[in-house]
């Protein structure tokens, strides 16, 4: 028999990510079929509600209570779940008790009075407020929260513009500042090219590209998601570019977006038209000849972004990138030989990202050779997904979306979600599986190494009915990334993987292949 086992600690808080991994972990525990451990948010207090491991105690929480509920064998004892649970804050606390942790903005000026940019993490609902008093104090910020209103981010960014401060975000995961990483990001060598980035992973997929070719960046800014919708007006898009112009490391801009609003994208590129410096423009599927009017270089692909920024700073050709490092014979034997594989009833895609721009740029590159994908974000209305959970034909997944990540970590953090559906996706008539893997801190330590047994079991399961898998996969990182390019490239390889040196090469190969075998 199993029940609902809880326990409730009053005016006691912990930062969301580490109980969300913490709840990964209590849910292995034998006996134990659902987990929570959070705080009593409404979001925290629904997911416990469909998890069926809700109690009228736990509903009547604060967003600054804490709770632990599992539904669990009769022999599981909740002193053991919070013995545990303990254990691991306490693990988590030793790991960064040499590190000074502030617990409010006063507290951390005091600390370090010279400090000029503040990292905002908190629940949604009191972002807002928190980014407010760091402007108010002169503090350049960097909002890493999500849910917060619209209203609210407009508000926020015309107290910057007034101030002459950076206000990124809110929901910007990626920003390198005077070679610092902040949240999402890669070690990068320094150098001399500056990005401004509405795209997390679309930044860093550039950023990584430009220090592959033996670059380095200025300064990496990004902006939120929501900067370049009309009811902002691309306000911080439009700071970074001014600030890049303005900074003498900085010798070539690069701009990150998806297409912004049509009347958005016309103001940043009158910004940018009487430039001293050379600008790269890279609105993902967006109109090229407005941007080339303006006298900035459009692009074709992130990595094409990237190569033309390095070009114009060696003072090199800019011409289109939509080939491949491998040569045309290489990669002609490359598709020939991976298409005899197949069974005659294999033909189908399936596009397993962690990274939003990384998905919405595969399957606008994979529009010429395929037509009809589905996806959780597609790019028109009649290929969205009915069920998520469920595939379709050819579908490319971003487990980065709010329909994965409710009450989780972002799959870039923990890819439990991408393991599980891997695991799970049983479809005879797949071909390819086509993936990402972003290095770089803030991601998982080793998320090669978490998905490997998946996509061995996946490649074996399709072998045993007389079947192929191809997986072919890109890693956004570098060599300096904690997680090392050379040996996860390596790990992956050795498991029968196809690794391509960028997403747009690794969707090119995969067009390729799914079109031979048509």
């Amino acid at each position: 028999m199993s029940s609902v086992k809880y326990e409730i600690r009053k005016n006691t808080y912990y930062d969301s990510v580490t109980l969300m991994i913490i709840s990964k972990e209590i849910k292995k525990i034998n006996g134990v079929e659902e987990a929570l451990v959070g705080m009593g948010t409404d979001l925290n207090k629904e997911l416990a509600e469909n998890l069926s491991i809700s109690h009228d105690d736990i509903k009547s929480l604060t967003p600054n209570d804490f709770f632990v509920s599992v539904l669990a064998e009769d022999s599981v004892q909740i002193e053991t779940i919070s013995a545990e649970v303990e254990r691991l804050l306490s693990q988590k606390k030793k790991n960064s008790e040499s590190d000074y942790m502030p617990p409010t903005l006063e507290s951390a000026l005091n600390h370090d009075p010279d400090s000029n940019i503040v990292v905002i993490s908190v629940a949604g609902e009191y972002a807002a407020a928190e980014a407010k008093k760091a402007l108010n104090n002169d503090l350049h910020v960097m909002l890493f929260s999500d849910n917060v209103t619209i209203e609210q981010e407009k508000e926020l960014k015309e107290l910057a513009c007034q101030k002459g401060l950076l206000m990124m975000g809110p929901d910007c995961g990626t920003a390198i500042i005077n070679n610092v990483p902040l949240a999402f990001a890669n070690v990068i060598k320094k150098g001399h090219i500056g990005i401004v980035g509405a795209s997390g992973t679309g930044t860093q997929e550039v950023s990584v590209i430009i220090d592959k070719l033996g670059e380095g960046v200025s300064q990496v800014i990004g902006t939120g998601g929501r900067d370049l919708k009309s009811e902002i007006g691309g306000l911080m898009m439009l700071q970074g570019i001014e600030a890049l112009k303005n900074d003498p490391q900085t010798k070539v801009i690069v701009l990150i977006s998806k297409p912004p609003a049509a009347e958005v994208a016309e103001k940043v590129l009158k910004a940018i038209e009487s430039s001293p410096k050379p600008v790269v423009v890279d609105f993902i599927g967006g109109d090229r000849e407005i941007i080339e009017k303006y006298g900035a270089y459009a692009c074709v692909s992130l990595e094409d972004a990237a190569r033309k920024a390095v070009a114009l700073l060696r003072g090199e050709e800019v011409k289109d990138f939509e080939g491949f490092d491998l040569s045309d014979e290489e990669i002609d034997n490359l598709v020939n030989s991976e298409a005899a594989k197949f069974d005659k009833s294999q033909k189908y895609l399936r596009g397993f990202y962690t990274g939003g721009t990384l998905t919405d740029e595969a399957m606008k590159l994979l529009g010429k050779d395929i037509e009809n994908i589905y996806s959780n974000i597609p790019l028109t209305p009649e290929y969205k997904l009915e069920d998520v959970r469920v595939s379709k034909e050819h579908t490319c997944l971003d487990f980065g979306d709010d329909e994965f990540t409710r009450g989780k970590p972002h799959p870039m953090i923990d890819p439990v979600s991408r393991v599980d559906r891997l695991m799970k996706e049983d479809d005879d008539e797949v071909a390819v599986v086509l993936m990402d893997f972003v290095l770089g801190y803030g991601s998982h330590e080793d998320p090669v190494g978490e998905m490997l047994p998946a996509i061995e079991a996946a490649k074996a399961r399709m072998t045993a009915k007389g079947k192929y898998l191809c997986v072919i996969g890109s890693i956004c990182g570098t060599e300096n990334d904690p997680q090392s390019l050379e040996e996860s490239q390596r790990r992956l390889e050795e498991a029968g993987v196809i690794v391509m040196p960028s997403n747009a090469q690794a969707v090119r190969l995969t067009g390729l292949i799914l079109n031979k075998i048509k």
